[in-house]
């Protein structure tokens, strides 16, 4: 019994007459009824009554029907999936631009894009693996064999509970942390940009008492900086809210900086279309190039 047969035989059962059924599938009356011939031989029992007024199921045609329409349009389900258009597999990294994964959906367009939430360092692999389309991830990183465009460039200022002492700070110096640790992330999560602000505080003549290796989200990091004792944190101030029991203050001198950029596989044939989603994402981005007061303490 074949799939085609079924679908014959389906529109001869929905018409109740050759001709008609023969233009719904596209083919001669004598060929469609040569067709349900060979099925019933095959089933070995009458699929239709025949006359001049047409085809009429049988008991055994009628039971036919519902198993018929059932395999036909599973194989028709099967069938657009498959033939489905994918959707953009994009990874986002943690602590992004709260703007980013919005505009990363308007960007992709008509297809709904799969997002995940995923480490620079683990993007850097998926991407030249093929297993990822597209990422945003932190810079600097090993770029070889990919291509990037910056989305966002943005200071780093320092973040700390309201109860610390430097909370009245309108602008901080590095000195001003001295005998403070650190809460900052795990080097394996994203090596260049780890690399690159330890070297900035060092050349600063920063030394943190210790640096404590913290998740990145929000309400994890706010209760370390709370309960932590003397500790501080280096953020974007757009991660520090009004009501996150935080300050964000700005250095005067010598911040380092956070870059943001979109990433994808230099052999990939739809490098154009990352092209796109990049511009689409740079217009997108808050500018962070004026100067930036402190945040948070507002609300002490």
């Amino acid at each position: 019994m074949e799939l085609r047969q079924l679908r014959y035989f389906l529109a001869v059962a929905e018409e109740r007459n050759l001709t008609r059924a023969a233009e719904v599938v596209g083919i001669r009356p004598t060929s469609l009824s040569q067709q349900i011939i060979a099925l019933e031989r095959e089933l070995g029992a009458a699929l239709f009554v025949r006359s001049p007024a047409g085809m009429t199921p049988t008991q055994a045609g009628a039971r036919l029907v519902g198993h018929a329409r059932t395999v036909v349009e599973s194989a028709q389900r099967a069938r657009e999936s498959i033939q489905q258009r994918p959707g953009l597999r994009l990874a986002v990294t943690p602590g992004a631009p709260p703007w980013c994964a919005s505009a990363l959906w308007r960007a992709a367009g008509e297809v709904a894009p799969e997002i995940a939430d995923m480490q620079t360092a683990e993007q850097l692999t998926r991407l030249r693996d093929g297993a990822l389309d597209a990422g945003v991830l932190l810079l600097p990183a090993d770029l070889s064999g990919l291509q990037a465009v910056t989305i966002e460039d943005t200071e780093l200022g320092v973040v700390v509970a309201r109860d610390h002492r430097l909370v009245d700070r309108k602008v901080v110096r590095w000195d001003d942390l001295d005998g403070c640790s650190l809460s900052w992330f795990a080097r394996s999560w994203a090596p260049g940009y780890y690399d690159a602000i330890r070297e900035t505080w060092s050349r600063a003549g920063w030394h943190p008492v210790a640096v404590r290796e913290s998740a990145p989200r929000r309400g994890l990091f706010g209760a370390e900086l709370a309960h932590g004792g003397n500790i501080v944190a280096l953020r974007p101030a757009w991660d520090v809210g009004p009501n996150d029991g935080l300050a964000w203050l700005p250095f005067a001198a010598d911040a380092p900086r956070i870059r943001y950029a979109l990433v994808w596989n230099a052999a990939d044939s739809a490098a154009a279309r990352y092209r796109s989603i990049a511009a689409d994402l740079v217009a997108t981005a808050t500018p962070h190039t004026r100067a930036v007061l402190p945040r948070g303490q507002g609300n002490r």
